[in-house]
């Protein structure tokens, strides 16, 4: 019979335990080294101009042609990859944010990450470290988390899709550098129904329409 462990060890164990559960998440760099290496080649060619705003994240991010002309006046840097995670954004924040001294950061990231398997809590802590990067280097600047959406091809992951938005929006009420904005809601019916012609045919991917959703919220933000 074994013999059990004495309650401080338990509890260490426990406590580590749960530290793992929301700790941030490992990048996977060399996934997207390729991506990020064309960005580091368009910037080696022409540098953007500090005090703009720079758009990270996932492929709704990388995904929005109209980025320049949605938002007339503003200098915008698009630099959303892939299928990333907010772990990745996090990870090559140092190549993709932190060198442009940008005035604001939109972020778009955690839907990808809920779709995988991770949790809320996760997508949290891997969040907060990015913003302590962030204003690590740039303390004055202003960072938006963009909600994420509820996507028809995901609507098992809702509950942790609305989760993960409540526990962001939160942590950024704590700091007034970071705006949460509810880019979700307006893309729903009036009762929480989707709204397929938002959607392209995958039914996870936007159209303009839902850009233009996004655009409309944002636009009074990111003004100087």
């Amino acid at each position: 019979m074994l013999t059990p462990l004495p309650r401080p060890i338990r509890s260490t164990i426990g406590l580590l335990a749960a530290l793992l559960l929301v700790a941030p998440a490992v990048a996977s760099p060399e996934k997207w080294a390729a991506d990020i290496a064309k960005f580091t080649a368009a910037d080696a060619v022409q540098a953007p101009a500090a005090n703009g705003v720079v758009f990270v994240g996932s492929s709704s991010i990388r995904l929005w042609a109209t980025l320049a002309e949605d938002f007339p006046g503003v200098p915008t840097i698009n630099r959303g990859f892939g299928g990333s995670e907010m772990a990745d954004s996090l990870f090559y924040a140092d190549r993709i944010v932190l060198p442009y001294k940008p005035r604001i950061v939109v972020v778009y990231a955690g839907e990808n990450d809920l779709a995988s398997g991770k949790s809320p809590e996760v997508v949290l802590a891997d969040f907060q470290a990015f913003r302590a990067k962030v204003h690590a280097t740039l303390p004055a600047t202003k960072i938006i988390y963009l909600a994420c959406k509820e996507s028809p091809s995901r609507a098992k992951v809702r509950p942790q899709v609305r989760q993960a938005n409540k526990l962001i929006a939160a942590d950024c009420a704590t700091d007034p550098r970071c705006t949460f904005v509810d880019v979700a809601t307006p893309m729903l019916t009036d009762t929480g129904d989707f709204r397929p012609e938002l959607f392209r045919e995958d039914r996870l991917h936007m159209l303009p329409a839902g850009y233009a959703i996004w655009t409309r919220l944002l636009a009074p933000l990111l003004q100087p």
